[in-house]
């Protein structure tokens, strides 16, 4: 059995407080006045990856934009600036990982369950926010950590989940995905690959037609979880035994 992770959004609510700040800083620092309004952010995170959103902000919103270096060198430059602000942000301890993640880690861990992340966050990023919350030593949990440029193409297309089955050398069928958004939804869908959602304040109107759970967190003994769809086997958290009866159900 293998439980793959997305990062931003899953793992922990990085996007409005770590992302975004990190792009505005970003901008700041090169002069520019752009500002990505919380608002703002939601509607540019239906487009996945950081230099992505970039090109996309600045041709819908900045296309007379008047730059004196090439505007993929420019994009290139402000994601690296913004990585190294966000990367500052993490090392604060200001974004905690979401509701029931370390425990569940912990659990698939001592049951010797493989785990891998596949996300579209630079790989950078990705061991800054481990490191942070659960420590330097928690980068070895992870058996791959499909990050950023890894694949050619990002969620929604499935490119980055196929690279971990591959990588693995594992079956679909054996797997289950934590996701938090319809891109990733789609992705993980596409590669065949079973998906509990937990949806944030970025993601909850999404459209999750096809996961197997949708839940506003994994939940805790003492929290629990509220299901907004699928059958939660009445669970009331995300533990192993929930797991094995999802990737077992037929």
């Amino acid at each position: 059995m293998t439980l793959i992770f997305d990062v931003d959004g899953t793992l922990a609510n990085t996007e409005r407080d770590g992302h975004r700040v990190a792009f505005n800083q970003a901008f700041a620092e090169a002069g520019l006045d752009w500002e990505w309004s919380v608002s703002l952010y939601g509607e540019l995170l239906e487009v996945s990856g950081g230099k992505e959103r970039i090109n996309f902000y600045i041709s819908r919103y900045q296309p007379e934009l008047k730059s004196s270096i090439p505007l993929q060198e420019l994009i290139y430059n402000l994601h690296a600036t913004k990585t190294q602000y966000y990367q500052k942000l993490l090392a604060t301890g200001t974004i905690p990982l979401r509701l029931g993640v370390k425990r569940l880690l912990t659990e698939a861990r001592n049951q010797k369950i493989r785990l891998a992340i596949a996300t579209t966050s630079t790989l950078e990023n990705v061991i800054a926010l481990l490191e942070n919350t659960l420590g330097k030593e928690s980068l070895s949990w992870f058996e791959i950590i499909a990050a950023g440029d890894m694949v050619p193409q990002k969620k929604p297309a499935p490119d980055i989940y196929y690279y971990v089955l591959e990588k693995m050398n594992i079956q679909p069928d054996n797997c289950l995905v934590f996701e938090d958004s319809d891109n990733g939804l789609k992705a993980a869908l596409a590669a065949g690959l079973k998906t509990i959602v937990t949806v944030n304040d970025y993601t909850h109107n999404q459209d999750f037609t096809g996961a197997f759970l949708v839940l506003n967190h994994l939940g805790e003994p003492d929290k629990p979880f509220n299901v907004i769809a699928g059958n939660a086997k009445g669970r009331t958290y995300v533990d192993m035994n929930l797991i094995d009866d999802i990737i077992n159900f037929r």
